[in-house]
């Protein structure tokens, strides 16, 4: 079993930063890759970033690509998403998620075994 507890959200002005964190515990946590999605009523959820199991090798959607870094400074920890330049479009509920299966959840952006509860980012000014 993996607990995945995101924090960080807020509101932010177009152009500003915020950082996200999200606590991992459980069994096992280092055989997992953890990936942040976001949701947007309307829309289909997103992937946005993704930390291999290993955290030697990252992935980014298209849509976030050189504006947010996904990081893991101590293995099996804490996850990060470091979210700057942000835009109007990047508001939503982020949710950090981990599987066990990198590729699944990192290349293909499947759903993913673990959730965590979602945090709220907005972007307005």
């Amino acid at each position: 079993q993996l607990q995945l507890v995101e924090s960080g959200g807020g509101l932010a002005q177009p152009g500003g930063s915020l950082r996200l964190s999200c606590a991992v515990s459980g069994v096992d946590a280092g055989r997992y890759a953890i990936a942040w999605f976001r949701q947007v009523p309307g829309k289909e959820r997103e992937g946005t970033a993704c930390i291999s199991s290993t955290g030697q090798t990252t992935t980014y959607a298209d849509s976030v690509k050189g504006r947010f870094t996904i990081s893991m400074p101590h293995a099996n920890k804490t996850v990060y998403l470091q979210m700057n330049s942000l835009k109007p479009e990047d508001t939503g509920v982020y949710y950090c998620a981990a599987d066990n299966l990198d590729y699944s959840l990192c290349v293909k952006w499947k759903d993913a075994e673990y959730w965590g509860q979602g945090t709220q980012v907005t972007v307005s000014s």
